[in-house]
């Protein structure tokens, strides 16, 4: 993990420092709202349907046991403490696709206290909110994926820092997002982000990036396109620079569903990459200051020394070994843990291991103050003290010896967080929807829960495979309901709740094939009747599949018409079953 520098944590406490101030004098009436309102989003702070909500930054996802420690402090010490009664407290955060984590219930009056705790962890919420560039996202098995050509997490935090309170890029257009990957395959989803970003090596060796540019979701879901199929890694600073300039000069500010670089790149064309390309060369060629962003050597190996091995971890054998199995005697449960929650490392003798947030009662990617401690605990005894927090909503330990995973799979069993769903039905994304946002249309937390309830047998879950499911309260789509083989997105008709569904939906994964968004497969669903639609998509695709197919494959092979026509009979059945009878 990156260590901080005295910089760094100088950095952070004068930041909470400020925002004590600020807040202090908001509290006070010398602030008004207005004035007061962006700074707190500078911070992270938002003020949600029912509370303020606060959004810390965990970057690139890797947090240690002493921070989760720390933000379970904040759980349990200032979230929810003035909500119902005694018994019914307790608190919560809330693990987001964003790989960030969420409060929702923390009084205003408590904020200073949190950002210093925070602060005492190397954290804060500084640019996870705010029109500027915000959390940079990877592959959650970053630096130990098997398929891995080149670890992004060094490259990933000199992007983080340079970012960070940039003064030209405070105030874009809009919310602008990056994300990093250097393994073969794309567990990173970089196709669907502003920037989306690829190491790789050209014929002579040398590290580069291939640069995509204008992916995103929301009201109009678009793919992004490459603009650079090799870029020298020390010039990544500019050219990123060049292409948030291009967008903070022409991009829209006047339509917010307009604003994001996806519209200015599909408006624009040839012409957009024109205009990135010759702000690159002019930075470079009128850099006789020396003031270019070029990375220098001697910087890339400062930050990248900080992603050595964990003290301990053997590195002698650096190839994947073959799958562990389960021991003859061993309960079937731990057999499909195995080949669920443990996945493939680099070094010989390790697997990286999910820590399920997926459970019935709870939210997906809820954790309680009490599991986050339990979570910490876990990466304390068989994981260096490290944990990854996953695009799915779920925690990973990335460093586990195979000599341990039967320890860890007991000690995960009974702390709640054993559930063998990874990649399957349940093992849903879901975004907190109309419970706590306030531009939510709709609530996803009961739609996930019902569904949840529905398939909750596992032999059923296991026979049905790998399915990714999405679920978005709103047209934002921070549940990335786009990229779901199902998606759900909640509508507002009438003052009522409804829920389009989607098909085909794929955020570049091996399983998913390349990104592309999914198609809306008829009139939108009641509340009552959503479940239902999946379980008949679901029945629909168990009665199609020839042998061994995935569900996307099917979907690929078959089209939509026979999940429409199965959607559509759930809709008669309802509205028959809601019909006025004849009289006698």
């Amino acid at each position: 993990m990156y260590q901080y520098t005295e910089f760094d944590r100088q950095f952070v406490h004068q930041r909470a420092a400020q925002f004590r101030d600020q807040l202090e004098r908001h509290l006070a009436g010398r602030l008004p709202e207005d004035d007061f309102r962006p700074l707190r989003l500078q911070n992270g702070w938002y003020v949600q349907r029912h509370a303020p909500m606060l959004r810390v930054a965990v970057p690139y996802g890797e947090l240690s046991a002493t921070q989760l420690r720390a933000l379970a402090g904040i759980a349990r010490d200032h979230d929810r403490v003035d909500v119902g009664t005694p018994l019914e407290r307790g608190g919560y955060g809330h693990f987001s696709t964003r790989q960030n984590l969420q409060f929702n219930w923390i009084p205003l009056s408590h904020a200073a206290d949190v950002m210093d705790a925070l602060a005492a962890v190397n954290m804060h919420g500084i640019q996870t909110s705010g029109n500027c560039i915000r959390n940079i996202t990877s592959d959650a098995l970053a630096g130990i994926a098997p398929d891995e050509l080149i670890d992004p997490r060094p490259y990933a935090e000199l992007l983080r820092q340079w970012s960070t309170l940039h003064p030209e890029f405070a105030f874009l257009p809009r919310k602008f997002k990056i994300a990093i990957t250097g393994a073969s395959e794309d567990r990173a989803a970089i196709a669907w982000h502003d920037i989306g970003l690829r190491l790789l090596k050209n014929e002579a060796g040398d590290i580069g990036f291939k640069v995509l540019v204008g992916g995103g979701m929301g009201r109009t879901p678009l793919i992004g396109a490459t603009i650079r199929e090799f870029l020298p890694w020390q010039q990544i600073l500019v050219f990123i620079e060049a292409i948030v300039r291009v967008y903070n000069r022409y991009g829209r500010r006047d339509n917010a569903y307009k604003a994001r670089i996806k519209i200015l790149v599909k408006a624009e064309g040839r012409k957009f990459i024109d205009a990135v390309n010759a702000e690159f060369t002019d930075i470079l060629e009128h850099d006789a200051a020396g003031t270019a962003h070029l990375l220098p050597q001697a910087e890339f190996d400062r930050v990248a020394s900080s992603f050595a091995l964990p003290e301990g971890v053997q590195a002698a054998a650096r190839f994947a070994a073959p799958p562990p199995s389960a021991p003859f005697d061993a309960p079937p449960a731990f057999g499909r843990w195995l080949e669920r929650n443990v996945h493939g490392h680099k070094l010989s003798g390790y697997r990286a291991v999910t820590l399920s947030l997926k459970r019935a009662g709870q939210a997906p990617g809820d954790a309680t103050a009490d599991q986050m401690i339990a979570a910490a605990d876990l990466a304390e005894r068989f994981s260096h003290g490290e944990l990854r927090v996953t695009h799915d909503q779920n925690l990973l330990l990335p460093w586990v010896r195979e000599t341990e995973l039967h320890a860890l799979w007991r000690a995960a069993r009974n702390e709640g967080f054993a559930t063998p769903n990874i990649g399957l039905l349940t093992d849903m994304i879901a975004c907190p929807g109309g419970d706590f946002c306030a531009l939510a249309n709709a609530r996803s937390i009961p739609i996930a829960e019902e569904i949840t309830q529905r398939f909750a047998e596992i032999d059923e879950l296991h026979d049905i495979g790998d399915i990714d499911l999405h679920i978005s309260g709103c047209i934002n789509s921070c549940g990335h309901h786009h990229s779901g083989h199902i998606g759900i997105l909640g509508v507002d008709k009438d003052g009522r709740e409804w829920y389009q569904v989607s098909l085909g939906g794929s955020d570049g994964s091996s399983i998913s094939g390349a990104s592309v968004p999914g198609k809306v497969i008829g009139p939108s669903f009641s509340a009552d009747e959503v479940a239902d639609v999946i379980e008949a998509v679901v029945d629909t695709y168990r009665g199609q599949r020839v042998t061994h197919e995935l569900f996307i494959d099917t979907v690929k092979r078959i089209g939509l018409e026979p999940f429409k026509a199965a959607a559509n009979a759930v809709r008669r059945s309802t509205a028959s079953a809601h019909a006025e009878p004849l009289p006698a």
